[in-house]
């Protein structure tokens, strides 16, 4: 199978939100699994679980939910060739020791840790032998309707979805913080002022050119954190077992 390098690829990502009609080969879809199998996992727990959404009507409403409150959602949802949920997954440790305690924050972490391990490793592949995709958050819009619709046990949490499919676009990058930002050398360095300043006037000049619209990094940060921030979870992660301690 061909493939570009693992590098250039990374170093390539964008997020893909259109798609053409094309469907991923069973063989292809099969070999990306795998390699999210391949990823590394705390403790060789492997508490991850993925859901392949191929009916239709269960997008719909997993869109629906993706919309919150009067937006339509993410039509690509609908009309990626592959739409999968990552979850939490320790059913299968109280399978093998039943007074395994999963209600450590611990167990919560590597779970979330050990899904994005999982799926990084897909999409970086994917990306490699020409798909693209996109990560969902939004699904955690109503998790416990999402649960319901997914028929989640106990110990068995969604987390994110992920969009798969050929690209129908090329969209430009998103510029990135600056690595001198990003990575300190020995103790935790705070970011200069100066930096933050001018890394805030690249992603608006980026906004700009892109869609002609005044947002910047300042304005996306208060707009996602200055709000309450899905309340609802950490009820919804008590009931499944996980967060009580």
């Amino acid at each position: 199978m061909n493939s570009q390098s693992a590098l250039e690829t990374a170093l390539n990502h964008r997020s893909i939100r259109k798609f053409t009609e094309q469907a991923i080969s069973e063989e292809l879809f099969a070999q990306l699994i795998q390699a999210g199998q391949m990823a590394s996992t705390s403790s060789f727990l492997q508490n991850v679980s993925v859901i392949r959404v191929r009916d239709r009507a269960i997008r719909a409403q997993i869109r629906a939910i993706s919309a919150g409150q009067g937006g339509a959602g993410h039509h690509y949802v609908e009309n990626c060739a592959e739409f999968l949920v990552f979850c939490i997954d320790g059913s299968r440790h109280k399978y093998y020791a039943v007074d395994a305690q999963l209600d450590w924050i611990e167990c919560l972490m590597t779970g979330a840790i050990d899904a994005a391990l999982f799926a990084q490793n897909m999409m970086l592949c994917a990306e490699s032998c020409g798909l693209g995709g996109v990560f969902i958050g939004s699904i955690r819009n109503d998790i416990n309707k999402l649960a319901e619709i997914l028929r989640t046990p106990e110990f068995v949490v969604p987390v994110f979805g992920l969009c798969l499919g050929y690209p129908a676009q090329e969209p430009a990058q998103r510029p990135r913080l600056p690595a001198k930002i990003v990575v300190s050398e020995n103790h935790y360095q705070f970011s200069k002022d100066i930096d933050l300043e001018a890394y805030n006037e690249t992603v608006g000049q980026y906004y700009l050119e892109r869609s002609n619209i005044e947002l910047d990094w300042r304005k996306q940060i208060r707009n996602s954190l200055c709000t309450e921030v899905r309340p609802e979870l950490l009820t919804f992660l008590q009931k499944q077992g996980y967060a009580k301690r």
